[in-house]
């Protein structure tokens, strides 16, 4: 199929075009950059030795948006073009509502103009909010901790609403964990413009000196070190995960977590990264971050069940993958 990919030059739109190679379809990126590398795109075809068409636009721009669609005879959509940091939302709350939304909208919009009925959405499991783990798909949403929830489920709302009046729509709304790790090859993985607002990057970019400590934001969460708990799961899996949702797509609407469905903690992420590296990374703790729950983990049966996908890679991968890839990376 030819697939539409926003944000495919970003850290899980590009591990998803590589799967997506990978897997015999054909892969067409729009990504205004604003948090990622045109290089990006190069590397792609550099790993996968395949080519991608790239259109440097913003998904929220309708008018370039349909020069696209109007090029191309595309068969499914995978949607990441989002801003996506929890503080920074909470600080632009405008900006993000803008963003997220408009673009899900306009999306929506041409794929219903060209006749696009496969729609793959990039949600988060911030969606459930301070829910009881583990979270599963049929919980009631409680994205209030912050807009950049809201605006995912506010995106996956909007995509229900019209798969209900187009009987041949076919949304796939993907509610990820906490993506981590890079492509094995160590030629794409996190690296977000600026300070990274993911644990990962951060501790990496402490590991090789180019910051001086990491910030651990709270340990008097009620969890197994006072720190909080997460669901990482490595970006390979999740990009795998993208590719075996858009196969098995059938018509309405299907929520699938993507997760390890296991609870690690920020002080073992960090311990399991310096005993897989050998390398130390220096912490200190300071005040919780607004809009942080305390635990967040996966049920991850229904996409194991449905799609027959379940994450293969572990924590000692993820902090392998990702430290190769930071030392390749300038």
């Amino acid at each position: 199929m030819n697939i539409l990919v926003t944000g495919g030059a970003g850290y899980i739109g590009s591990h998803t075009c590589v799967a997506l190679l990978e897997a015999g379809h054909t892969v067409i990126v729009a990504d205004n950059l604003c948090n990622s590398k045109a290089e990006t795109i190069d590397k792609i075809k550099q790993i996968t030795n395949k080519e991608v068409t790239f259109y440097k636009i913003d998904v929220t721009d309708e008018v370039a948006l349909e020069v696209v669609f109007a090029t191309h005879k595309i068969d499914g959509v995978i949607h990441f073009a989002g801003l996506k940091a929890v503080g920074e939302s909470v600080e632009n709350p405008l900006e993000y509502y803008y963003n997220n939304l408009v673009s899900t909208m306009v999306l929506s919009k041409l794929c219903k103009k060209y006749n696009v009925n496969k729609f793959v959405f990039s949600s988060s499991a911030t969606v459930y909010g301070d829910n009881k783990v583990p979270f599963v798909e049929t919980m009631n949403l409680l994205p209030t901790t912050n807009p950049y929830g809201e605006t995912k489920a506010m995106s996956e709302r909007i995509l229900t609403d019209i798969a209900k009046v187009n009987p041949d729509f076919s949304v796939a709304l993907l509610r990820y964990f906490n993506p981590v790790g890079a492509h094995e090859s160590g030629v794409i993985g996190e690296a977000p413009n600026g300070i990274p607002n993911n644990l990962m990057p951060y501790i990496t970019k402490v590991a090789k000196g180019e910051l001086d400590k990491l910030r651990i934001f709270g340990n008097d969460y009620l969890t197994v070190d006072g720190t909080g708990v997460r669901d990482y799961i490595h970006v390979v899996d999740l990009a795998e995960g993208h590719v075996a949702a858009l196969d098995k797509l059938t018509a309405g609407v299907h929520i699938y977590n993507l997760g390890t469905g296991e609870g690690t903690s920020v002080l073992q992420l960090v311990k399991a990264f310096e005993e897989a590296n050998n390398i130390e990374v220096p912490y200190e703790i300071v005040e919780r971050r607004t809009g942080d729950i305390a635990s967040c983990y996966a049920d991850v049966r229904k996409a194991r069940n449905e799609i027959g996908w379940t994450a293969k890679r572990g924590i000692v991968e993820m902090c392998r993958d990702a430290w190769r890839f930071e030392k390749n990376h300038k």
